[in-house]
């Protein structure tokens, strides 16, 4: 199993905010965790992280405990998140953000290798390479900003929210990549609030609610299953 996550919980200055969350990321697939606002989701991804501390449970990757591991020590285990909101250098250029993703690789020829690899993934990206990436329309920096979380060349890539603030066009475009991305075998953690479109690609899904994971199933099944098409579909 690439990702274990057992029993995980995480408080905010004592306050729960995920009290029990179990899941697992196969190699090469692409899960989605969906839900509400304010149910635990983007807390999950920052613990994998490492930006959020467990309070209790545990969290393995590649059959390596890490959840008492440093954050800046994850990455070079091939864990990287693309965090909700892009977080960008929004005055550096489009070449200069991509590079700062590979600040964990000390093989230039490599990253420059890296880099034309994500060049050619992300056209747009090519285009757009010298112009400061706070120029960009909010579905481009998307772009450049899941091209930064593969600079690190991650085994698991962990995205918080990427369909947030980008126009309906580009969420589209943005899951296309993502399956790109799997394809060419990376796996995925997706959080996501359109559920729809998330579990539309996911392999594998888990709907939190209230900081517990309470159904979970292929992404398929969930998209048929009454009880998610009532709650979150409105169908």
């Amino acid at each position: 199993m690439m990702l274990e996550i057992t029993n995980l919980k995480v408080c905010y200055d004592d306050v729960l905010a995920i009290s029990d969350v179990s899941l697992k990321v196969e190699p090469g697939k692409i899960v989605a965790m969906v839900g509400g606002n304010g149910n635990g989701k983007s807390t999950t991804l920052r613990a994998v992280a490492g930006l959020n501390a467990a309070a209790a449970g545990s969290i393995s990757f590649n059959g390596q405990a890490i959840h008492r591991m440093p954050a800046h020590q994850r990455v070079p285990l091939g864990l990287s998140l693309v965090p909700e909101g892009r977080r960008l250098f929004p005055g550096l250029t489009v070449l200069r953000n991509l590079e700062l993703g590979a600040y964990t690789r000390q093989d230039k020829h490599e990253v420059q290798n890296s880099t034309e690899e994500m060049l050619a993934l992300f056209p747009i990206l090519k285009e757009r390479a010298t112009q400061l990436a706070g120029t960009m329309s909010g579905g481009e920096q998307q772009m450049l900003a899941i091209a930064r979380g593969l600079m690190a060349r991650p085994k698991l890539l962990m995205l918080d929210e990427p369909s947030w603030g980008i126009a309906p066009k580009f969420v589209t475009k943005v899951l296309d990549v993502i399956q790109q991305v799997n394809a060419t075998g990376v796996s995925i953690l997706l959080v996501e609030q359109n559920l729809q479109k998330a579990l539309g690609i996911a392999h594998y899904g888990y709907v939190i609610q209230t900081g517990r994971i309470v159904m979970q199933g292929t992404g398929q099944d969930l998209l048929n299953d009454e009880r998610v098409k009532k709650a979150y579909l409105g169908l």
